[in-house]
């Protein structure tokens, strides 16, 4: 289906956009890696919006220092950093139960039972 859809890109856009294409058509493998997974994993893999969330409260604690001594110093900021903000993260993410079973699955290795 994404091999389809990416032809049919290709037909349309290929001229103006020929660079991208080449580069899709070269890289196709790692870009559509996460299409083996089932739906609720994959929605949880391109769903930015967590990620840029806690991107912003981390900077709001760790932006106003822009330098720091050495990499202990900075490893310790986030940390506290991270304190401050893992209480604001106490929703349950929609679906949850399902993501879990699934990511249970895929990685039973990784995942905490």
């Amino acid at each position: 289906m994404a091999k389809i859809a990416f032809t049919r890109f290709k037909e349309i856009w290929g001229g103006k956009y020929s660079s991208a294409v080449k580069s899709w058509a070269e890289n196709w493998d790692a870009l559509t890696a996460f299409l083996e997974y089932p739906l609720e994993i994959r929605k949880l893999i391109y769903t930015t919006n967590m990620i840029e969330s806690f991107n912003s409260s981390l900077r709001k604690y760790t932006g106003t220092k822009k330098v720091f001594p050495h990499d202990d110093a900075a490893i310790k900021s986030i940390y506290l950093a991270l304190q401050q903000i893992r209480p604001k993260w106490n929703k349950a993410r929609f679906n949850w139960g399902q993501i879990y079973n699934q990511l249970y699955i895929h990685f039973e290795n990784r995942i905490l039972a």
